[in-house]
């Protein structure tokens, strides 16, 4: 059996040159991420930009929930892939960082596709109940993963996406002593879904790992 081949920054360098290229407003985010110290973790990386983008495009996806924003990253990139008349909305709680995000979003003339909404994501949840994605994106805290797994199952058709990010958590998921309250969460939010009749699911190796469930 074949194994995965481990990406040193050399081969990262080159996959970026001949992969799909950057938005120059993405990629101005990524420069200023780098200028926040180690806060900037909290960024996605490169290569799930690509991946979110494409699976956007294959999938005729038109609107997206985004749980987690940060500086703008992922939503951008999700935006960017969907058609004009498409829609994100885009939760987090944070006002600093979601100012930073909205100026991008208008800098690369694409807030008109995005709507972002700025308190507690469970209470955003809440009041979405009766809206419908085609697909749901959650990068926020780690300790509701659990709780917004569920909430975004309800806000999904037959055939939606829920994809995940972290769930290999520095891959400390495998490391047998750390057993920070973090870590637990994570192997034990990878079990539940693993074993959820509700949907299929796939764990992709891109940037801190990502799960990719289709709604049975």
């Amino acid at each position: 059996m074949g194994k995965n081949l481990e990406i040193t920054e050399k081969l990262q360098k080159y996959i970026n040159d001949f992969g799909l290229k950057l938005n120059p407003i993405q990629q101005e985010i990524i420069d200023y991420n780098n200028t926040l110290g180690d806060v900037k973790r909290l960024q996605v990386a490169q290569s799930q930009c690509h991946f979110l983008h494409l699976i956007i495009k294959i999938s005729n996806i038109k609107n997206v929930l985004e749980i987690g924003t940060f500086t703008g990253l992922s939503a951008l990139s999700i935006a960017l892939a969907l058609p004009d008349e498409g829609k994100l909305i885009a939760l987090d709680k944070n006002e600093d960082t979601n100012k930073v995000a909205t100026d991008f979003f208008k800098k690369a003339k694409q807030d008109h596709k995005i709507q972002t909404i700025i308190k507690p994501a469970l209470e955003s949840l809440d009041d979405l109940k009766n809206s419908k994605f085609d697909m749901i994106f959650i990068d926020a805290d780690k300790m509701n993963y659990k709780e917004y797994y569920e909430r975004s199952l309800d806000l999904l058709n037959k055939n939606s996406l829920i994809v995940i990010d972290n769930v290999l958590w520095h891959g400390e998921v495998v490391d047998e002593a750390n057993n920070d309250k973090y870590t637990l969460n994570i192997r034990k939010f990878n079990t539940y879904v693993s074993q959820d009749k509700r949907v299929e699911q796939i764990i992709v190796p891109l940037g801190d790992g990502m799960t990719v469930c289709r709604v049975l």
